[in-house]
């Protein structure tokens, strides 16, 4: 995220008061200027700790999919290795060993032949290498026929994540968006096919999207590619970004052929941090064999001792999330992650139909894919699903209300993502509190339309979005500083 220097003028640079730590200090502490002078390590934690206390509850955020919990042991394991730099493989040989027990464990769980992989920073990271190895495999295949140098294309549904639209603006590479149609709200396969054509370096397919938790057909686009490569079109990729259903589909639908099974898929993403169970950040870029790994994009360097090749964007970071990440694979086993992913797919699935059972929403999400709930208005209520999500907020609830891709972005609707730490008991209160939310949000708009004042006044940061089941011509429109098909932050 980006940061910008505030003047020291402004009113935001008003130094910090803070309410305990103040007994033992002799003057404020300057916000964005390095203190004069040090102290106590006491006061130092104390400032930060209180001030971290505005943030929301981790318990209650149900946007994110980063997990926000794990076990003592292993928050103890990472505070040991907390001064440990991955990178540093001949200073730290059984970190470097343990990282590649990882990729092993991983390379079998998507039934891999002989694939190679490293850790990465979030999955990010790992679409960022994966995008740069198809690119170069793409030129490579284009040098050795003599055909010239053009600019590469890659084929990917409008739903896809940020990072997908910073590795084509970053490295060149044309992004060509499948446009959702409503009621498909991922890619189309028949769609991404007719965007294909002898510069396409791979079509990216979605094992959970981020907006409704739904897989892509990776199957049905791994038999429509091969089919027009037999008769004579080009012969494409496939990338699986598997950032949050990598972790869930083996274990909640093993039989699902989306991973290494597929003879197109020729590289595979995941981050650890999601349903990997592993504080952020870490992700995992894997491919195929080492073919699918172009030479020229690995370094070696000799001057932290032996060789060591690495493919990846940075080069120091902490090994603490690649041990955290090996000690759940020890912690739970293959019948341990089972057994985790069952219990969210269970209360999902009992959040899917006490929502439904109201009569008040409409269920975009399916079963069989991530442990997500997303939902939005049945008809034309009088509010939003901003205002939802807002008055959630104020019951301390983090529930995200937005617009889908396009072209489905006159759709808005809320999310809840279900992680370790959301029992049956809180999904209850959840629950309550949404029945408590409608109630009031009802009884708003019943009172300002008798008195002619219209419907109830959102959040000023949203337009109104259509409500499922209403005319597509509804009122809608977006934050003017949103891109279309993104997420809004209310």
């Amino acid at each position: 995220m980006l940061a910008r220097q505030v003047q020291a003028e402004s009113t935001e640079a008003a130094p910090l008061t803070p309410a305990y730590a103040s007994r033992a200090l002799q003057s404020p502490v300057s916000r964005y200027r390095l203190p004069k002078d040090g102290m106590e390590p006491s006061l130092a934690y104390q400032l930060i700790h209180d001030e971290l206390q505005l943030d929301g509850n981790p318990e209650l955020n149900l946007a994110s999919f980063v997990t926000t919990w794990m076990e003592p042991e292993a928050d103890r394991l990472m505070a040991e290795s907390a001064g440990r730099n991955y990178v540093d493989a001949d200073e730290y040989p059984r970190t470097t060993e343990i990282h590649n027990r990882c990729v092993n464990i991983l390379a079998d769980l998507f039934h891999a032949p002989e694939a190679v992989g490293t850790a990465t920073v979030g999955s990010s990271e790992a679409i960022h290498l994966a995008g740069l190895a198809l690119k170069w495999r793409w030129r490579a295949r284009r040098e050795a026929r003599g055909l010239p140098g053009t600019r590469p294309n890659i084929v990917m549904g409008a739903n896809v994540q940020v990072c997908w639209e910073k590795f084509a603006r970053y490295f060149e590479v044309e992004p060509r968006y499948v446009p959702l149609r409503e009621p498909r709200y991922v890619l189309g396969v028949e769609e991404a096919v007719g965007l294909v054509d002898e510069n396409t370096i791979a079509v990216v397919a979605i094992l959970g999207s981020t907006y409704t938790g739904e897989y892509e057909p990776v199957e049905e686009l791994d038999r429509a590619l091969s089919e027009l490569a037999a008769k004579g079109g080009p012969d494409v990729p496939i990338h699986v970004d598997g950032a949050s259903g990598g972790f869930v589909a083996p274990f909640s639908t093993p039989d699902l052929r989306w991973d290494f099974r597929l003879d197109r898929v020729r590289s595979i993403n995941v981050s650890g941090h999601k349903y990997g169970l592993v504080y952020p950040g870490v992700g995992w870029a894997l491919w195929r064999t080492a073919e699918d790994l172009p030479d020229e994009l690995v370094f070696h360097v000799n001057y932290l001792g032996a060789d060591q090749p690495t493919f990846n964007l940075n080069f120091s970071r902490g090994a603490s999330q690649i041990l955290a990440q090996y000690y759940n694979f020890l912690r739970l086993g293959r019948s341990g992650y089972s057994q985790v992913i069952g219990a969210l797919s269970d209360t999902a699935s009992y959040l899917t139909e006490q929502l439904s059972a109201t009569g008040d929403f409409q269920i975009l999400s399916k079963p069989g894919t991530l442990p997500v709930v997303c939902f939005g208005l049945s008809g034309d209520p009088g509010f939003t699903v901003f205002d939802v999500s807002a008055h959630l907020r104020a019951r301390g609830w983090i529930v995200p209300a937005y617009t889908l891709a396009p072209d489905a972005s006159d759709v808005s609707v809320l999310r809840i993502v279900v992680r370790e730490g959301l029992s049956r008991d809180m999904a209850d209160l959840l629950l309550g509190d949404l029945s408590a939310t409608v109630a009031a949000l009802t009884g708003m708009a019943r009172s300002s339309q008798q008195d002619g004042t219209g419907a109830v006044e959102h959040c000023s940061r949203h337009a109104r979005g259509r409500a499922l089941g209403t005319p597509r011509a509804a009122e809608h429109s977006r934050h003017p500083t949103q891109k279309p098909g993104t997420q809004g932050v209310c």
